[in-house]
């Protein structure tokens, strides 16, 4: 009996913190169709009036434009950038390697206030006019730590003795990386840019203090709402929900693909690891 009243118990407090987390989501997606400019209820009716409005405004099809420019480029510059800052990290001496990380970890321990803050002084003194160029570049300096850590992690967890074997076999340290490392990281490093690109287009505070005259979607949100609540701004919220949903359920789509190609390739000798390292390996006039 008190297994099954403690079992109840915690499938209460679940469905309690399911409705806590999701319903007021729920509310925002609901109401983006309401036919009328209320944001209270009663519901009166379904309508996409305000859908038409909101993608009819330049102002709010320019926010867009710019979130998607600056998190595709600080996203496609971060994975450059750390993954090779990650990869010689992962292979330097074990003295250097507690530093190094510390030192690509202090952006995340700084607050957003104080980050947006410094790096507008960093622009003023170098008398860098603020554009969605400072806009970048300070999402990059946003997001690197977070791709980071996950590129770090994965790159630690590689069996060392393949590198070393196709060294031994005369590949250059560039045909090690690219033939031999990059093919086990590359999933691992698709997700950790969409999660760089997510937080780049999210980003709110620090955005606020370098933007200058170009305006974000969040920027674009925070404006809208000082001068009025309407259905709009639960519009741009569905469809930000709507993104990131997506976004989740093709990477978990994308997960299980290579999920059920791993488990097919296991009983299936070379493995793909191996077959790079002998080609890596191999002269030249036999590749």
């Amino acid at each position: 009996m008190r297994s099954q009243s403690g079992g109840r118990i915690q499938t209460a407090v679940t469905f309690a913190a399911l409705v806590f987390l999701f319903a007021p989501l729920i509310v925002v997606v609901l109401f983006s169709f309401h036919s009328s400019g209320s944001l209270s209820f009663p519901f009166e009716g379904f309508s996409l009036r305000w859908y038409r409005a909101t993608f009819e405004s330049p102002q709010f099809r320019s926010a867009l434009e710019n979130s998607l420019i600056v998190a595709a480029v600080a996203a496609a510059t971060t994975l450059v950038l750390g993954t090779l800052a990650a990869y010689g990290v992962s292979r330097a001496s074990p003295r250097l390697k507690g530093p190094l990380a510390l030192t690509f970890f202090l952006p995340i321990t700084l607050p957003g206030v104080f980050l947006g803050v410094a790096l507008l002084i960093y622009y003023v003194r170098l008398d860098l006019q603020l554009s969605l160029t400072t806009i970048a570049i300070s999402h990059m300096v946003y997001v690197s730590p977070y791709f980071f850590i996950v590129a770090r992690t994965a790159m630690d967890r590689l069996d060392p003795a393949l590198e070393e074997v196709a060294r031994d076999l005369g590949a250059r340290p560039v045909e090690v990386f690219v033939r031999v490392t990059l093919p086990q990281l590359w999933p691992i490093l698709l997700g950790a840019t969409a999660l760089a690109f997510m937080l780049s287009f999210d980003e709110f505070v620090i955005t606020f203090f370098v933007a200058g005259g170009d305006t974000t979607l969040p920027v674009f949100i925070f404006g809208q709402m000082r001068r009025t609540v309407d259905p709009t701004i639960n519009v741009v919220s569905s469809l930000l929900i709507g993104g990131s949903l997506a976004l989740w359920i093709m990477a978990f789509i994308y997960a299980a693909v290579l999920q059920r190609r791993a488990s097919a390739k296991k009983t299936e000798p070379p493995t793909a690891a191996a077959s790079a390292v002998q080609t890596a390996g191999a002269p030249a006039e036999a590749r």
